[in-house]
């Protein structure tokens, strides 16, 4: 009976209808959420309440479902994705009364993330940027070190210039990041220029550092960990059959070529 219950579950889960259907269930969720932002009238209020309390369970249901499809308690949290969608299913059941309303509507904000789980194709975004992290990591800890250094430059040169820019070096490194956003970045270069006209190449090439350098390759980081993964995808999703060989099974091929060529051979 638990085994034919759980084959029903899993052609369910598995259906793109009902996986259209738990997207739409999301969509309407984050409406919702972004209806209570307005002044309404208590009707309507009251109904969105009751629309509220029903994507809660049917998402609920839905996770049980998913559950019930897996092949128990350790699979099913063996995905990551799966601990999301069961944190976020759990922590929308947070009981929305008294003063513990912000809250309940804070935790139901984060329904939204759920369509993230469903659509294959942001799974395969954030799951890119996740595996990118190390790589943007060092990446970002290089950029510190440059930011450091100019923004301790910077607080020498130009403290006495502007000192609410320039003053230390922690107000020159955020200088350098809204310089760096191209903020009015011209408006603090030309300022410095009027007491050192050579300043301009403290600017130019700490945006060529920062702006042209570091930002390419913060993306071929991330680029390269999604072709990595889009080339996983489409190797999980192709048949075996129209997989090519790997060199072993066409060595076994040729020796079992050669071994029924020496039993059909005539014997003299």
């Amino acid at each position: 009976m638990l085994s034919q219950l759980q084959k029903l579950f899993q052609r369910i889960d598995k259906s793109k209808i009902f996986q259209s259907f738990v997207i739409a269930v999301i969509v309407v969720s984050a409406l919702t959420v972004g209806a209570h932002t307005y002044s309404l009238h208590p009707t309507v209020e009251f109904a969105l309440h009751w629309m509220d309390v029903g994507i809660t369970v049917f998402f609920l249901i839905e996770l049980i479902i998913r559950y019930v499809a897996s092949k128990g308690l350790k699979d099913f949290f063996s995905k990551g994705w799966n601990i999301f969608d069961f944190i976020i299913v759990i922590g929308s059941l947070y009981p929305a009364a008294g003063s513990t309303i912000f809250i309940a509507r804070l935790l139901r904000i984060f329904r939204v993330l759920r369509l993230v789980s469903m659509v294959p194709e942001l799974r395969l975004l954030v799951n890119s940027l996740l595996k990118a992290i190390p790589q943007m990591g060092y990446i970002a800890l290089l950029m510190f070190v440059i930011f450091y250094i100019y923004a301790a430059t910077g607080s020498m040169l130009f403290s006495e210039i502007n000192p609410f820019l320039w003053g230390d070096v922690s107000i020159s490194m955020l200088t350098l990041f809204r310089i760096a956003t191209f903020e009015d970045w011209t408006d603090v270069m030309y300022e410095t220029m009027a007491v050192y006209k050579l300043s301009w190449i403290y600017y130019l090439t700490f945006i060529f550092l920062t702006a042209f350098v570091f930002l390419n390759m913060m993306v071929g980081a991330i680029l390269e960990v999604m072709s990595q993964e889009h080339r996983n995808a489409r190797e999980e999703q192709a048949d075996v059959d129209s997989l090519p060989a790997t060199q072993g099974q066409i060595n076994e091929l040729k020796a079992q070529i050669a071994e029924l060529k020496t039993l059909l051979k005539p014997k003299n």
